[in-house]
């Protein structure tokens, strides 16, 4: 039975206070999953990993540690995703599947920034004056929207607002606290699939305990 969530989530930079950042930001993203797990007495614990090999391990190592947790490794797809996630990061990175299943593998498609473009109302809000909005593609679907020109995007957005040109460090983890995840999980079918796995863990611990 699971009696706790483990999400080790790529980051970036090496720095303390940056992972302690993205944590917040990755936290109030999921906070109603958070909410719906501690409401259910399972622990609930986002770690935030430095390079994308790093993440890696750092779930392949926490599956031995932590064999009562769900351990749940999330990263930047890099590309689009056209098989399974394991499959797609044997093709992309070369990483060999662990003895688990597809649940535990989550992708961010193409990359997390992706996300923000789902949610054109909450940009404007954290930019304001000076924010191109045109610049922004206006693609439903936001997992098509190649790795290049989402970090374009941005950069023409936002480079001409008092907060400066996107960042990830910078605005990334600020950003994902402002989010529509209704927004998101509507225009990227990779997120819905985390929160509906999540979602259906979690259930599933409850029915168990009942």
């Amino acid at each position: 039975m699971v009696k706790e969530i483990r999400i080790y989530i790529e980051g970036s930079g090496d720095g303390r206070n940056t992972r302690g950042l993205l944590r917040e930001g990755f936290n109030k993203f999921l906070q109603e999953l958070n909410q719906l797990a501690r409401s259910r007495k399972i622990k609930w614990n986002i770690i935030i990993c430095d390079s994308r090999n790093n993440t890696f391990s750092q779930f392949k190592s926490a599956l031995k540690d932590h064999p009562n947790a769900f351990n749940v490794l999330l990263v930047d797809a890099e590309a689009s995703v056209k098989k399974a996630p394991w499959q797609h990061l044997k093709e992309r990175d070369n990483w060999n599947k662990p003895e688990v299943d597809d649940t535990c593998c989550h992708l961010m498609v193409q990359m997390m920034e992706a996300w923000f473009l789902a949610d054109i109302e909450a940009l404007k809000r954290f930019y304001g004056q000076g924010f191109k909005e045109n610049a922004i593609p206006k693609n439903l679907n936001v997992e098509k929207i190649n790795k290049t020109e989402i970090y374009s995007a941005l950069q023409k957005a936002t480079k001409e607002t008092s907060k400066g040109e996107y960042g990830k460090i910078q605005h990334g983890a600020r950003l994902l606290e402002q989010i529509s995840v209704a927004k998101v999980r509507a225009a990227s079918l990779y997120c819905d699939r985390l929160f509906t796995t999540l979602t259906v863990k979690i259930d599933e611990a409850s029915d168990r305990t009942e």
